[in-house]
C-alpha cells in the first residue's frame, strides 16, 4: 500500500437532496475461503477496502476540511458494522480519525495528524473480494459545521497535538470519538462516543439532534443539543475507553457497552478489574432504564499471548433476540463472542454500585456474584482467536443470518504509534494493515 504514491484512486461524488452519495473506490483481491474441519467455525470470505485518499474523501463531503492528509488513506471505518438491508451492504462508522501517541520528555502525547478530519457514517458493499464505498454522510453540528474528532475538555480528555507532537491543538467541545452505530426505522442513526462517554442521535443526513452525556459532565460550547441523561458514575470512564459497542434490540431499546472497567475509585482499580457495565436506553423515554454488570474472562483465556488485564475490551454488541446480546470480548490480537440474556433480575441501575463513594466499588470486587451483584450469565459462541483467517483488532460485528457473522477490523488509518509513524517530509509510513470485512460461518449458529 502506497498512501502517497502517484495514481492513488480518486473518489467521485454526486449529490441528491443535499446528501453526498457514491464515494466509490475499491481494491480488487480474490475472495478467500479458509478451510476448517467440519463442525468448526470458519472464514467463508474476505474483502478489502482500496486506497482512498483521506483528503479527497473528506473534502468531497465537506469542502475545505482537510488541507493536508499527510498521505493517509481512508481507514478507521471498522469502528462498527451494521446491516443496511440489502445483501452484502452495511453501515459503518469511522472513529475520530488518524491519531497516535508520541512520548515527549517521558510523557505520552495524543497526536491528530489530520485535525480537520470529520467523523463520517460510511455505507459499504461487500462483493467478492472488494469493499466499495457506496455513500458517506459527514457528522455535523446543528448549523452544519464539522464536529471533528478533537478532544472535548481540558483536564478530562487527552490534550491534542500535531502529527509530530510538537504543537498543541485546540480542544473542541463538538468533537466526537464515534465507535458504535445502529440505524433506526425512521432512517436516523444512533452512535456512541468514547469522550463523554455519550450516546448520539443523528439525523439521516448526519446532523446531530441530541448528544446524551453523563450527569455532571458540564460540557459547554457545543453547537448542538447536549442532555445530561446518563448515570454520573460514567464520569469515571477510563481515558479512550468510553462507550464502544452499541446494539438495537427488536423493541427499539439500545444497549451501550462501556469498553473497559471504570476507573473507580482510581486508575489502578480499573486497570486490574474484570467487571465492566452495559446500559439499556429507551429511545421512547429518552432515558437509561437498566444497567448490567458484565464480567470478562481472564485475559489469558481471551488471548493466551497476553497477561495484562487492562488490555481487555468490549468493542461490539449485537442483538440476537428480544433480550439476548452477542458480546465481543477482545484484545488487539484475539476475540471471543459470548451470548448474554438481559434479565430484570440483573438490573443494578440506581443501586449502590452507581454511587462512586461505595467501597469497595463494583470494579474492585474479585467475585461480584459473591457480594450479591447479579452478574450477567454468558455462553461462549465462538473463540475467534482460533479461527484461521480472522484479522486482529476486530471492532465491528454484524449478524448476517443465523449461521454467519460479518466482522470488520479497525486498521487505525494505517497509523502506528511513535515518531516513526511519519517520514522526514511528514508523510505517513503506512502500517500495511488494510480495512477488511470477513465472513465467519458458525456451524451451530447463535
Amino acid at each position: 500500500m502506497s498512501p502517497y504514491a502517484a495514481g492513488r484512486r480518486s473518489v467521485h461524488r454526486s449529490v441528491a437532496a443535499g446528501v453526498p452519495l457514491a464515494l466509490l473506490a475499491a481494491l480488487t483481491v480474490a475472495g478467500t475461503a479458509v478451510g476448517a474441519p467440519s463442525g468448526e467455525a470458519r472464514v467463508t470470505g474476505s474483502a478489502t477496502l482500496g486506497d482512498i485518499p483521506l483528503g479527497t474523501f473528506s473534502n468531497a463531503l465537506l469542502p475545505g476540511t482537510v488541507g493536508d492528509d499527510r498521505g493517509v488513506d481512508l481507514g478507521g471505518i471498522g469502528s462498527d458494522i451494521y446491516p443496511a438491508g440489502r445483501k452484502g451492504e452495511f453501515w459503518t462508522v469511522t472513529d475520530r480519525g488518524p491519531n497516535g501517541q508520541i512520548k515527549v520528555a517521558g510523557e505520552k502525547r495524543r497526536t491528530f495528524p489530520v485535525p480537520g478530519f470529520d467523523p463520517a457514517i460510511v455505507k459499504i458493499r461487500v462483493s467478492g473480494g472488494t469493499v466499495k464505498v457506496l455513500d458517506a454522510i459527514p457528522i455535523t453540528t446543528s448549523s452544519g459545521k464539522p464536529v471533528t474528532g478533537l478532544s472535548n475538555q481540558k483536564g478530562r480528555d487527552e490534550a491534542p497535538y500535531s502529527y509530530n507532537a510538537s504543537t498543541p491543538l485546540s480542544y473542541n467541545p463538538n468533537g466526537l470519538d464515534t465507535e458504535g452505530i445502529v440505524r433506526a426505522e425512521d432512517g436516523s442513526f444512533w452512535l456512541v462516543d468514547e469522550y463523554g462517554p455519550s450516546l448520539i442521535h443523528v439525523s439521516a443526513r448526519g446532523k446531530i439532534l441530541t448528544r446524551y452525556v453523563p450527569k455532571g459532565l458540564g460540557l459547554t460550547g457545543a453547537d448542538y443539543r447536549v442532555v445530561e441523561a446518563l448515570p454520573a458514575v460514567l464520569l469515571h470512564r477510563k481515558i479512550n475507553r468510553g462507550f464502544e459497542g452499541l446494539a438495537q434490540l427488536p423493541g427499539g431499546d439500545l444497549v451501550m457497552a462501556v469498553q473497559s472497567p471504570l476507573s473507580l475509585p482510581d486508575t489502578d482499580a480499573g486497570e486490574a478489574s474484570l467487571t465492566t457495565r452495559l446500559l439499556r436506553f429507551s429511545t421512547k423515554k429518552r432515558a437509561v432504564t437498566a444497567e448490567y454488570a458484565y464480567r470478562f474472562d481472564p485475559v489469558n483465556v481471551v488471548d493466551p499471548s497476553e497477561d495484562d488485564t487492562s488490555e481487555l475490551k468490549i468493542s461490539s454488541v449485537v442483538a440476537v433476540g428480544r433480550d439476548r446480546l452477542l458480546v465481543e470480548e477482545r484484545t488487539d490480537k484475539a476475540a471471543r463472542l459470548q451470548v448474554v440474556k438481559l434479565t430484570r433480575g440483573a438490573d443494578i441501575l440506581g443501586d449502590k454500585w452507581d454511587d462512586d463513594t461505595t467501597s469497595p466499588s463494583l470494579e474492585q470486587l474479585d467475585d461480584p456474584a459473591a457480594s450479591g451483584v447479579p452478574v450477567l450469565r454468558k455462553r461462549l459462541v465462538v473463540d475467534l482467536g482460533t479461527v484461521k483467517g480472522v484479522p486482529g483488532k476486530i471492532e465491528g460485528v454484524a449478524r448476517v443470518d443465523h449461521d454467519t457473522l460479518a466482522l470488520i477490523n479497525d486498521n487505525d488509518f494505517g497509523m502506528t504509534d511513535g515518531p516513526e509513524a511519519f517520514d522526514a517530509q511528514g508523510r505517513l509510513v503506512d502500517s500495511g494493515i488494510e480495512t477488511t470485512v470477513t465472513y465467519v460461518r458458525l456451524p451451530r449458529g447463535i
